[in-house]
């Protein structure tokens, strides 16, 4: 998926490096639900492991994850309540938003 025009007013690219610093909580917290048996983990040692390893199963996670969590940008200076705004991630390649 890329960038630009293909984006629907209510979607915003957010590059996949990023995403993953932003929801680690919550893939910590996938990966131990998925339990080792499906790729994932059994603790959050184990959790942290395989998220500095950059596994396959961390990608499929954080797929899962941006569905469910939309994410709020700050236009600065932000003079009235218009200037956050909610968006639809959609993991990108690259590191621009």
């Amino acid at each position: 998926f890329d960038v630009g025009p293909f984006l629907k007013m209510n979607q915003m690219g957010l590059p996949r490096q990023m995403a993953v610093e932003l929801f680690k909580p919550f893939i910590y917290n996938r990966l131990i639900e998925l339990g080792t048996e499906n790729g994932g983990a059994n603790n959050l040692r184990s959790a942290r492991r395989l998220v500095e390893r950059h596994e396959d199963v961390v990608q499929d996670v954080l797929e899962e994850v941006v569905k469910e969590h939309p994410v709020l940008l700050n236009r600065a200076p932000t003079l009235h309540r218009l200037g956050i705004q909610a968006f639809e991630p959609v993991l990108v390649s690259g590191k621009a938003m």
